[in-house]
């Protein structure tokens, strides 16, 4: 994996037992696609329901090439059970991207967004995709027009990659206007 593991508890106190159970299920997700770039688990605990008691939800997100899976088991007593719901839907989830890679069907989808800093003497930029997500890009992730072409505002379109920092926008494209 690229980026550490992160294992984030909401609500109740860190468990080492907890953690090495998380940490197995990520090591068999490994062992089955060896292209997960990064991977965060959230179990949260929730003391609000007065009839079925105490509920554990638990959310894996993992990074693969072109893509985010997300998988969320929520409002069970068990927090075993809320956790091994959620790997087994991800395990599903990854099989689903593994057919799909091995069909050809490994199409990157485009993201929009505008952009919103550049530093030209640098050569890098920031762009904010549609839903609030900050991407880095240099000069030689710009497809069109050439880098110092571009200006705040501007928008564009890109393929997102994971970088060792984040998230990246690769292959940057302004999208033209067109004229009636």
């Amino acid at each position: 994996m690229q980026v550490p593991v992160q294992i984030t508890f909401r609500g109740l106190d860190h468990s080492d037992a907890v953690k090495e159970h998380i940490e197995e299920k990520i090591d068999k997700l490994q062992q089955f696609c060896q292209n997960i770039v990064a991977c965060h688990v959230v179990v949260e605990f929730e003391n609000k329901n007065q009839h079925r008691g105490n509920l554990h939800n638990t959310r894996v997100t993992l990074a693969v090439p072109g893509k985010e899976l997300v998988a969320t088991h929520n409002e069970n007593e068990d927090m075993y059970l809320s956790i091994r719901s959620a790997f087994d839907d991800m395990t599903r989830q990854l099989e689903e991207y593994i057919k799909d890679l091995r069909n050809g069907k490994n199409h990157q989808a485009m993201i929009y967004g505008k952009i919103v800093r550049l530093f030209n003497a640098d050569g890098f930029g920031f762009i904010e995709s549609d839903d609030g997500t900050e991407f880095y890009f240099n000069a030689n992730h710009v497809a069109h027009p050439d880098f110092h072409k571009l200006s705040v505002g501007m928008p564009v379109h890109f393929v997102q990659e994971m970088g060792h920092d984040g998230p990246q926008a690769h292959r940057v494209k302004v999208i033209e206007k067109r004229a009636d």
